[in-house]
């Protein structure tokens, strides 16, 4: 029957013109169509995505300490911090400041904030930097608060840190080197124990490292190292420090970055050899006030502040101006562009 049925039709349509033939064909037999389509059964096309791409296409979270909360240019709501602005909590609207932002002295003139402000972040950005917080409290929280590392999840895409500092002690250092005898060695007598505390961070960092990869398996972790709070060649006294206190403790940041940076690079050759996303990426910022030391004609570093009154330092004291601010946000910039130097593993896929 089928068989008569098809010979009836190329009797009838013995006369057409030969461009007809296939026409006729496609519609009563679906046969010898035209390829208007993909053929079925392609694949998903997977594209790389670039080092921008990939920071800017989730949320971005802003953690880590005084240096990342912005303590140098931090002051009570509506009071001026020295540096042409206030001290006043971020807007929630525009970066969100969350609980407890006074007791961890979150100021809009950190680099956080001009970050978040200088890109388009999918997802928004969010500041959680807390002063004071250690490694340990970078994962167990602070002030009542729910951990830093909590704030980050798989819609985050840049997760920026400065930690360690509190954990070797840092401040109290610079307290035994400032409150002693100008002929005293007791600021440089402390090598031996800072020492032992900045090699003791190196397992530490990793925890931090391995928690912020495990919720934020796709992002990209930036770790923000501390820039060198003296000259490299000190010429006078600052705040009762002589030439060699300045030089050890220009030695003590140099080593607290190097142990920040072979975490961060151990880690991510881990990543890289695993095919797997994101990065793990250390940015040096040793030599980022030079010229602009603590000390110096223009600081972007704060020297030291006393309040005669309650005869207590205040906590801006060697931490970063405004401008140190500025110069820390142009590092981080940079870095959203470059990337950890090697082709990420982040991918979209579309279809065919």
């Amino acid at each position: 029957m089928v068989t008569a049925a098809l010979l009836g039709v190329l009797v009838a349509v013995a006369g057409l013109p030969l461009g007809w033939y296939g026409e006729l064909a496609c519609a009563a037999l679906q046969a010898g169509c035209p390829a208007t389509a993909p053929p079925a059964g392609n694949l998903p096309r997977a594209t790389r995505l670039t080092a921008v791409q990939v920071a800017l296409s989730g949320s971005y979270a802003g953690l880590g300490d005084s240096y990342s909360s912005g303590e140098g240019v931090y002051a009570p709501a509506g009071q001026d911090d020295g540096d042409g602005g206030t001290g006043a909590e971020p807007d929630p609207g525009r970066l969100p400041a969350g609980e407890g932002a006074a007791p961890c002295h979150r100021a809009l003139g950190s680099y956080v904030p001009l970050v978040a402000g200088a890109h388009r972040f999918g997802g928004g950005a969010g500041f959680w930097a807390c002063s004071g917080a250690t490694t340990g409290q970078l994962l167990r929280g602070q002030h009542g608060q729910r951990p830093q590392v909590a704030r980050v999840d798989r819609s985050t895409s840049l997760v920026t840190v400065t930690i360690g500092g509190n954990d070797a002690g840092f401040a109290r250092v610079l307290t035994a080197c400032i409150v002693r005898l100008p002929w005293s060695s007791a600021c440089v007598d402390q090598d031996a124990e800072v020492a032992r505390r900045v090699d003791g961070l190196r397992s530490s960092l990793h925890g931090v490292l391995r928690e912020l990869r495990s919720r934020a398996p796709q992002a990209r972790i930036v770790v923000l190292g501390y820039p060198r709070p003296f000259p490299a060649r000190p010429a006078d006294r600052v705040d009762n420090l002589g030439v060699d206190d300045q030089l050890w403790l220009n030695r003590v940041t140099r080593r607290l970055n190097d142990v920040m940076r072979e975490a961060a690079a151990g880690f991510d050759r881990a990543v890289a050899a695993f095919g797997g996303p994101g990065s793990v990426e250390f940015v040096d910022a040793y030599d980022a006030f030079d010229g602009h030391e603590a000390g110096t004609a223009q600081p972007y570093l704060n020297r030291l502040i006393v309040h005669v009154k309650e005869l207590s330092v205040d906590s801006r004291s060697f931490h970063p101006t405004g401008a140190g601010y500025r110069r820390l946000a142009e590092l981080v910039d940079r870095q959203i562009v470059t990337g950890p130097g090697r082709p990420l593993n982040n991918f979209v896929l579309s279809r065919p």
